[in-house]
């Protein structure tokens, strides 16, 4: 519970943080295609935008972890639980992390 307090902390000052760097301009001005690119390229937001999709990624995968092990309690269904929340947390932080590298121009290959 530790874990899931401590990413909740964490996501709520970096999203109040977005929420605050999205207030500098005109809402649908920030939604244009040259905007979003531009926030990948400015590397402190890149690396903002990582530790969201992180510590959401996190918090929200161990809360789903929680509630699937109150609702059926055994050894077996304890280690598939934790084996499949892990292994969808990885693929979403995978995933969002290529999207990130991609969209900044970088390689992966």
């Amino acid at each position: 519970m530790k874990i899931h307090y401590i990413t909740g902390i964490g996501a709520l000052f970096v999203v109040a943080v977005h929420i605050m760097m999205r207030l500098v301009m005109p809402y649908n001005l920030s939604l244009e295609y040259e905007n979003v690119i531009a926030n990948y390229h400015n590397l402190p937001y890149a690396v903002l935008l990582e530790s969201i999709l992180v510590l959401i990624a996190i918090h929200g995968f161990n809360g789903l972890r929680i509630i699937l092990l109150e609702m059926r309690q055994s050894k077996n269904w304890e280690g598939f639980v934790t084996i499949l929340t892990i292994a969808g947390m990885i693929g979403i932080i995978g995933y969002g992390t290529r999207t990130i590298i991609v969209a900044n121009g970088l390689s992966l290959g």
